[in-house]
């Protein structure tokens, strides 16, 4: 090839994976004057060849996974030389030259997988960096002034080493877009620097022993942030600052400690892929169901069962895959069975080690490369072993995705199963008794015919509750619709122009009165809370649910509906056609509010009538003809 003449004009030449352990290296390289990369990777180097000084237009070097303990030699003298890469070596502190920082266009540093221990000396001094890796090494620190001059970083991979904190000059990366600190023991790193990070698009926090007090209060800044990974750490609950990042698109909490999530997830309008698994969780939020563009989920290694996946999963039409393995799923969740039919791409659907789980059958056939598998829940309960009367109120002759009958059915059995085990810890303690009374009395320890029997519940004393400064006395007599909102922690009564219509931020008590079958007046009682509502209300929707039933002497029991997740009954009530509106009334609490002074300017002239003039608060108002002028500052109530 070298009598060819073609060496000077090639561009670019990848030698990995030759052998040049002996020392040997090829000398017609240095005839290729015109080289802008080489690629040495796997070709067990030990040093650098001399031939590279002949190069003066490489831009990109790349020598990884060789056996190299150091970089002296010729870099510093290629001028052009913009990507040094040398992760997978032996690199020592001492190996990395100070010199090659010197070089104006050096932009791409990646020395991972080495044996650094501290950051490279004058590294600070390379202006132009955009991309630095020194992850999977051993540096303990980094020097305050390393992140002065750096601020056109776009990529900082730090992992894997030994950083217990981070310098606060790591504020000035604000075109820092890929920020990971994976494996570093950063107890101590509250992590003030992240909401400098304007233009962060990938946070890896992954085993950093983060907690609720290391996180950041706020990261509403962030909002080109679409991936955070915060697994393999100490959360008890997700991070508040986290719920104001609407760009998220992947989010990683695997392998931490959280038992329940909060109803504000559903601000995460672009999640894409949500891992939980390895919690704590018994249940998960209706508001998962509001993720509209959720692909993936995954629940691993929870305490899920049937009844803490929300039925309105079936609402996540684009959802691919669904892990579930090892929980407590008795039935595979029931929405799941509504969503299948509607999409036309592979779900992958892990529910593995579950133990109570009852999978439906394969078909006989099991030579059909397709086959279809009957998720639905009537079949589900069949093959749990629940009674005909129970499956048949699942179907209900028509498919319902669903299945609302089903799961009531489903939960009053467990119900009475809970109330018959009760009965029966009763009777035993009445039998003791006896048992206990029948040997004493033959001891003659005690004469139970002098005992005077009383009820428990005769000591009790039972006052009158008065309802009335809560409720009007002719409420539920006549057969319609009443509402009452929650404000001050006391039921108000709404409008009936405005039924249906439900602020975000409150909480409300619905009243439906109806005449059943034999013309007398019965009722249902439902407390609606937004997702944005405060405790006080909350609570004081419930309270006053139970006071309103107290007061009608009604034997319905108080139905609980959130927003966005509303049951199909109470949707019904106002003939689905809800809606929200965004906002509420002020809670109930007491808040402080601070003072809040308007500053003003008078001029003040005349002898025998005085005069008081206001004048723009500003100093051209000063007017050296009046020597009387009067700065106030006055103090404006709230509101």
């Amino acid at each position: 090839m070298a009598a060819t003449g073609v060496l000077p004009f090639i561009r670019g030449v990848d030698l990995s994976g030759n052998d040049f352990k002996g020392g040997y290296f090829p000398e017609h390289v240095k005839c290729m004057s015109s080289l802008r990369w080489l690629k040495l990777n796997r070709t067990g180097l030990c040093y650098l060849p001399e031939e590279l000084a002949s190069l003066q237009k490489l831009e990109h070097l790349s020598v990884s996974h060789n056996s190299l303990t150091t970089l002296h030699g010729e870099l510093s003298s290629l001028p052009n030389l913009r990507a040094v890469v040398a992760r997978a070596n032996n690199l020592k502190n001492s190996g990395v030259p100070d010199d090659i920082f010197q070089l104006d266009d050096l932009s791409v540093l990646d020395l991972s997988y080495n044996q650094l221990t501290e950051i490279p000396r004058d590294l600070e001094n390379s202006r132009n960096m955009l991309v630095l890796n020194l992850s999977h090494n051993s540096i303990d620190s980094i020097p305050n002034q390393l992140f002065i001059n750096l601020t056109d970083l776009l990529y900082l991979d730090l992992s894997d080493n030994k950083l217990d904190s981070l310098p606060p000059q790591m504020r000035r990366l604000v075109h820092l877009q890929t920020l990971t600190l994976n494996n570093n023991p950063l107890m101590h790193a509250q992590l003030r620097q992240l909401p400098a990070m304007v233009a962060l698009q990938t946070l890896h926090l992954r085993n950093t022993q983060r907690t609720q007090s290391n996180m950041p209060t706020s990261l509403e800044g962030l909002t080109h942030l679409a991936d955070v990974d915060l697994s393999c750490n100490d959360l008890t609950r997700v991070p508040e600052c986290l719920y104001s990042l609407g760009s998220l698109k992947r989010l990683n909490l695997s392998s931490n400690q959280i038992s329940e999530l909060s109803l504000c997830i559903d601000q995460w309008t672009q999640l894409e892929t949500l891992n939980l698994s390895r919690n704590q969780l018994t249940s998960l939020p209706s508001a998962i169901c509001k993720l509209s563009k959720l692909k993936k989920l995954y629940v691993n290694s929870n305490k899920l069962d049937f009844d803490g996946v929300p039925p309105g999963v079936g609402k996540l039409s684009s959802l691919t895959e669904f892990m579930a393995a090892n929980n407590n799923l008795e039935l595979i969740p029931e929405g799941l069975c509504s969503i299948t039919p509607c999409i036309q791409i592979l779900i992958i659907l892990d529910v593995r080690e579950n133990p109570n789980l009852v999978m439906p059958p394969k078909p006989v056939d099991r030579a059909a490369e397709w086959y279809n598998i009957d998720f639905s829940l009537q079949n589900q309960l069949r093959l749990a072993g629940a009674s005909p009367a129970t499956v048949a109120a699942a179907g209900g002759g028509v498919s319902s995705p669903r299945d609302p009958l089903a799961r009531k059915m489903r939960l009053r059995r467990r119900k009475d199963c809970s109330q018959d085990d009760q009965a029966k810890q009763v009777l035993k303690g009445m039998s003791d008794v006896a048992q206990e009374k029948k040997n004493l009395e033959e001891n003659g320890d005690l004469k139970y015919a002098d005992l005077k029997i009383r009820r428990w519940d005769k000591s009790l004393e039972k006052p009158q509750l008065d309802y009335s400064e809560f409720f009007m006395e002719d409420v539920g007599q006549v057969p319609g619709l009443t509402v009452w909102q929650i404000e001050n922690f006391i039921p108000v009564q709404v409008d009936e122009t405005f039924h249906g219509k439900f602020y975000e931020a409150d909480s409300y008590i619905i009243l439906k009165t109806f005449l059943d079958d034999n013309g007398a007046l019965n009722w249902e009682i439902f407390y609606w809370i937004g997702q944005e509502a405060t405790l006080d209300k909350k609570a004081g929707s419930a309270i006053h649910a139970v006071n309103l039933r107290n007061f009608l002497g009604a034997e319905c029991r108080t139905i609980r509906e959130e927003m966005g997740d509303e049951s199909e009954e109470f949707s019904a009530v106002f003939n689905n056609e809800i809606s929200y509106i965004e906002g509420g009334t002020a809670s109930g609490f007491y808040t402080v509010e601070d003072s809040n002074y308007s500053v003003r300017l008078y001029r003040v002239y005349g002898k025998k009538n005085i005069r008081l003039e206001s004048v723009p608060v500003k100093a051209s108002s000063l007017d050296p003809r009046y020597t009387n002028q009067v700065l106030t500052q006055t103090f404006l109530p709230p509101g």
